[in-house]
Parts: C-alpha cells; structure tokens; sequence
C-alpha cells in the first residue's frame, strides 16, 4: 500500500501508470470487436478442445478465439524477433549490429517491425483457411478475403504499435503485458463457470476445486523460485593499487536456471502445431491412403498420453538448443580474458570455457525439465482434479508471473529513483 501511494503521489510516474492503464484497454477493447460472417460458439469450442490451438490463442490474448479486427494479436511480431533472433547467430552483419548498441538496436527493432507485415498476413491467411475448412468461418469472395486480411494485418500493427508505446511511454514490456492481460481475461469467465459447477452440489467438484488452488500455489511459487534462479560465478580481476602495487577485486557471473524463458515453448508448439493442421486439410484428400494416413495423425495428436510426451521432448530439447545460442561459453571466456578477469581456480582461455560449458548444461538440465513439466502441466491438473472449468496453463502461469516480477523491479527503480532526488 505505501508503494501504491508513492506511485500515486509522483506525477511522472502516476502518469507512466494511467498510460499503461488506459492502452490495455483500448487492447482489450479491440480484443472484442469481431470480424464478420463466423460462428462464435463452435470457435471458442474449437479451440478449447485443441491443447495446441487453445496456446496459440493464449499468445494471441484471446483475439483468435473472439475472431476480433486484431486476430492475430501480437504473435506475428513475436515471431519475427525470434526470427532475428536466430538469423544473428548466422549472418555476421546482423551480429555486428547487435554489438553496435543502441543504434544497432533501433536497426533491427525496424526490420522486426517491417518483417512482422508479411507475416501477419501470412499468419492470418492460414488460420482463416484452418477455420474454414472447420466450418467455421463460411466461404468469402475475393472482396471478402481481401478486407479480413487487411483488417487483421492493421490490427497486428496498431498491437505491435501501442506495446512499443507503452515500454516507451509507460512501466514495463509492452508486448508482455498485452500478453498477459489476454491470459487473465479468461479468468473471469473460468471463476463463474467454477462456482456454477460447485454450486450444483456435487462434493467430488469441490474437493478438485480445493485441489487446483492447492497446485495453483505450488506452481506459481515454483515459477518464482525457477525463474528467480542463478547461479553465481566468481570472477577476479587483476587491480593495480595506489601504494601496494596490484590487488584483485571481486565480482560474479550469473548465470540463470531458466535462461532460455518461455521461447522453447513457442518453439514446440510451432512444430505440434504443423503436423495437425496438414492433417486436418487432408482428411477430406481423395487418395485413400493420404486421408487415411492423415486421419491416423489426427487421432495420434488427439492422444493426450502421446501429445504431452511429446510436447515435454521437444520443450526439453529446444530448451537446450536456444540456450546453447543466446549463451555462448567462448565469448565469455575471451571478455574475461582481454579485461584481465579469471575464475579463481580455473585458467584463462580454454579451460574456462569447458568449465563453464560444464556448468551451463547442468544448470540447463533443472530448467529443461522444469520447463517441460510447465507445458504439459495442463494435461496433469485436469487428470488430479478433474475439472474442466478451471485450466491451469502452466505457461500462462510462467509469463504472468515472469511479466509481473519484471514490471514490479522497474517501479521499484522508479520509485529508488525519486527518492535519490529528494535527497
């Protein structure tokens, strides 16, 4: 409470608040004007029933399921920063403009923002064409096509636009917290249809629902816990001093559980995702074997034994792959070295790099696992408590959790900031 009257008591920072404030509802908003021409029951019902599709949404803020003007939300322009992301530990240039700062920065946020067009188009034309062949969205003309693309390619723009507004203008990541706002939005409704459900006055649902709140605590502590993680590496480096000629001075690398974040998870769900929507497009193929073949898919996926066991492989692999590219052993090693800094220990050079290739894939192996317990903790909850109307996704869970701790930390910083001024 006093930290929520400090907030209101800075003007700057007051002001920073009612910004974020006001852009997540205009987002909320524009989450809930629909496109024309669907049925809105069988979506939502669609995507419920789809583990895969039912997390794409999620990413979306709950656009897709609403089929909103903004139906692909921000997930086009997450994307493309993933896709820079990776393309930077391929093409030198682009490595070098990440070492060139704040303008090197500023070159590929823009090249982010011109790719995340083409691909919200593309994004866009699968879903409407997925939908489609549902029955969801009935048969367009050209003129009709045309609009909803253009329509939903604005839409990824205006979000992309108001989530750089408010990390520049406001508190926190902008894209994160339209994010997590689109996962809370659909805690409500899952609360009402709870209490309707224990209401009715079977005892069995009551027992679940005291359950869920049990593991609801467990894992958000755990995500806490995981993502608050790091290890400690001592480093020293080599001082010259005033009188006594040279000394060492002491400080540490950290090195966190979880550094690859939530990105494995994006990762597995774009390869689950591919094999069940070609499945779905050629169950209706007039070769038998093809729809055979593509019906057998279906089910496989549809297998929630099968579908969780892989899911946890491939977030638990992933998990190690992007790791093994954002940190990178040999350039730690060959910074310490040309500043004159070393593991207390350890030598210089080659020996610290293995070492800390050592420690990077033990430190991994907790957040690998972690993480894909986090995917598949959906599948798990509803098997102990057997409700259907509350979902623990456990990735939501990480990126509420994760957003929240981030944008706590810089109104922290605000407000240490302030304070330093008064004094």
């Amino acid at each position: 409470m006093e930290k929520l009257a400090k907030i209101w008591e800075y003007k700057d920072l007051r002001k920073k608040v009612l910004v974020v404030i006001g852009l997540l509802l205009v987002t909320r908003i524009l989450a809930h004007i629909p496109l024309p021409g669907v049925d809105l029951p069988r979506l939502q019902t669609f995507f419920q029933q789809n583990q895969a599709f039912g997390l794409l949404n999620m990413f979306s803020g709950g656009t897709i399921s609403n089929f909103s003007i903004v139906l692909m939300g921000v997930g086009p322009y997450i994307t493309s920063s993933i896709i820079f992301q990776l393309l930077a530990m391929i093409f030198p240039k682009l490595e070098e403009l990440q070492k060139e700062g704040e303008s090197g920065r500023q070159k590929i946020n823009q090249y982010t923002r011109i790719t995340t067009v083409p691909l919200a188009f593309i994004q866009a034309y699968s879903m409407l064409v997925l939908l489609k062949s549902q029955g969801i969205v009935p048969a367009w003309t050209p003129f009709d096509l045309a609009v909803m693309l253009i329509s939903v390619c604005a839409g990824t723009v205006l979000m992309m636009w108001i989530g750089e507004i408010i990390t520049e203008k406001g508190i926190g990541n902008g894209v994160s917290l339209i994010i997590m706002l689109g996962i809370l939005s659909d805690f409500p409704t899952q609360i009402r249809n709870t209490v309707a459900l224990v209401q009715s006055g079977d005892t069995s649902k009551l027992f679940g629902v005291i359950a869920f709140v049990a593991v609801f605590i467990l894992v958000v502590a755990a995500v806490v816990f995981v993502q608050e993680g790091q290890r400690n590496i001592p480093i020293s480096y080599a001082k010259k001093l005033k009188n006594s000629g040279y000394g060492t001075a002491s400080s540490f690398l950290p090195i966190r559980v979880n550094i690859a974040g939530v990105i494995p998870i994006i990762f597995a769900l774009s390869l689950l995702v591919l094999p069940t929507v070609a499945a779905r497009f050629l169950e209706g193929a007039y070769t038998p074997w093809i729809a055979n073949a593509a019906k057998t898919v279906t089910e496989l996926f549809n297998n929630q034994a099968f579908y969780g066991a892989l899911y946890f492989l491939l977030v638990f692999a992933f998990t190690y792959f992007y790791t093994g590219i954002v940190f990178k052993p040999e350039q730690i090693a060959e910074n310490l070295q040309k500043q004159g800094g070393y593991i207390p220990g350890i030598r210089p050079g080659t020996e610290t790099r293995e070492y800390l290739s050592r420690i990077i894939v033990r430190i991994t192996l907790f957040g690998a696992v972690f993480l894909g317990l986090i995917a598949v903790l959906p599948f798990i909850v509803q098997t102990i408590t057997n409700i259907d109307t509350l979902v623990l996704g456990g990735t939501g869970v990480l990126i509420i959790v994760s957003v929240i701790i981030e944008t706590i930390r810089q109104i922290n910083s605000q407000i240490v900031m302030h304070t330093y001024d008064i004094y």
